[in-house]
């Protein structure tokens, strides 16, 4: 498989970078060529060599896409898509694979996969795979423009939030970190991550920026309500759930 990340694709990305992509593969090589590549594009790469992890690590994070090897050690590719669909309905995931059968394929779609990528393959090929399947994803959002969860809701177009019927005045940056919670639930972000989707800076892990801003929303989106929404996990981050 070529790697060749210098020169490909200038012209083929309009999709916002900073995604995040889970990766799994077993063979190493193959691994350290696709994390590379997709770093110089410009993406954030989490990578792991077997089905076990791949599980325990992307459930946990906040994944636009993942990249699964049908054949690792543990939990095969096609138990992780099962397992993650479950979780996540609409995550993209994308196979990669040495068998290239027509039941094989029929297998990877039929339990989860959204496109299937038999090696060896050119790096450009991969590339052209992932945009085309953020795309896709992105294209739902806009239309999506009421984020709710529980009784909370949230419309990303008059810029209000409702608890249980009742609306809350938030600040700006408040309705920001609120919508990052929306778009992610029931997943853990760091603080790292929330930093830089809603300051667009790199995380300072000299600061407490986060954990004040996260206050401030609380404060007004539980105080009153009986159930609260948004849990610390220590020296991890936060969670909606």
């Amino acid at each position: 498989m070529s790697c060749g990340a210098q020169g490909v694709i200038s012209k083929i990305l309009n999709v916002t970078r900073m995604s995040l992509i889970g990766l799994a593969e077993d063979d190493l090589k193959i691994a350290q060529l696709i994390k590379t590549g997709l770093t110089e594009q410009g993406y954030q790469v989490i990578a792991v060599s077997n089905g076990d992890d791949a599980v325990a690590i992307f459930q946990n994070q906040p994944l636009d896409l993942v990249i699964l090897d049908v054949m690792m050690p543990g939990l095969n590719g096609i138990e992780v898509s099962q397992r993650l669909r479950a979780s996540f309905s609409d995550l993209p995931i994308l196979m990669l694979t040495a068998m290239g059968s027509i039941d094989d394929k029929i297998a990877g779609f039929n339990h989860g996969a959204d496109d299937y990528l038999v090696k060896p393959f050119h790096f450009k090929e991969l590339l052209l795979r992932i945009e085309a399947l953020l795309r896709r994803r992105k294209q739902v959002l806009p239309d999506q423009f009421i984020l709710s969860f529980e009784d909370l809701t949230l419309n990303t177009r008059s810029k209000e939030v409702y608890r249980a019927g009742q609306l809350i005045s938030l600040t700006a940056k408040e309705f920001s970190l609120l919508e990052i919670f929306l778009l992610h639930p029931n997943r853990l972000l760091s603080r790292q991550f929330i930093a830089e989707n809603a300051w667009d800076v790199n995380f300072d892990t000299g600061t407490n920026v986060v954990d004040v801003y996260v206050n401030f929303l609380r404060n007004k989106i539980e105080k009153g309500f009986d159930k609260k929404l948004i849990h610390t996990k220590i020296n991890m981050g936060y969670i909606l759930k």
